[in-house]
């Protein structure tokens, strides 16, 4: 009996060395990276990393995305310094194209370690749950793709929240990536616009107003948009209502 219960404990205890691997990343990050992922650092290097992305588009693109997945993936500061650095060099489109790439696969990669650690312990258990519990699950399943896109489109909920809970309720993969990779893209184009004219910005000594997304012309839509997503929940509530 021990031989086998020996192995079922490593590896559920295997299971979640990912997730603490980006628990101890993050923190060990929070305190050595906080001073160098900046705009004072990206400004100080901007001619470096014009000339090269010039020279070297391809690598430049392919090493900017790859730190940004990294940076996303281990909750390490300074996301909005890398996704205002995609404006500044590579432009609004590819920029934003970037931005999003890299953000949903890092994304991902919280979602994938979370949901096969702690995610497969708290789905199981709600899988067997009662009562309200129960109620919420059912819940979510029927409303998980608005639920998802509601946990990108409103700027009060953190990015990396947006990606663990998910994960920990046992939503699926499909709708986690589509609403991922959608839902971001309005505060990705915000943020890389942003970069675009971030070399005007340095010219004159100053730092870049990250406010912007706050503006009511900018927020207003991506607000309308989280109301569009809410509105089958709420079509589903009153129906449930009349039928009861």
């Amino acid at each position: 009996m021990s031989d086998m219960t020996q192995p079922e404990r490593s590896t559920r205890w295997t299971r979640h060395l990912p997730l603490i691997v980006i628990a101890i990343v993050a923190a060990i990050g929070a305190f050595t990276l906080r001073d160098y992922l900046t705009f004072e650092t990206l400004r100080a290097n901007r001619e470096a990393l014009l000339a090269f992305r010039d020279s070297h588009f391809v690598l430049m693109a392919l090493g900017f995305v790859a730190v940004y997945i990294a940076i996303v993936a281990f909750s390490l500061p300074g996301a909005a310094v890398a996704s205002v650095t995609g404006g500044f060099l590579f432009g609004l489109w590819a920029g934003t194209a970037f931005n999003v790439l890299a953000a949903t696969l890092g994304a991902t990669a919280i979602f994938l370690a979370a949901r096969a650690g702690l995610g497969r312990t708290l789905s199981a258990r709600l899988e067997t749950s009662e009562g309200t519990l129960k109620r919420l699950r059912n819940g979510l399943r029927e409303n998980e793709i608005s639920v998802l896109f509601l946990l990108r489109l409103v700027p009060v909920v953190p990015f990396f929240v947006a990606n663990l809970i998910p994960a920990l309720v046992g939503v699926k993969f499909r709708n986690f990536l589509l609403t991922t990779g959608l839902g971001i893209i309005p505060g990705a184009l915000v943020y890389t616009s942003i970069g675009v004219g971030l070399g005007e910005v340095f010219d004159r000594g100053e730092q870049p107003d990250l406010s912007l997304l706050w503006a009511p012309h900018v927020i207003g839509p991506i607000l309308g948009l989280a109301a569009l997503a809410a509105l089958p929940i709420v079509i589903r509530a009153i129906r449930g209502r009349q039928e009861i």
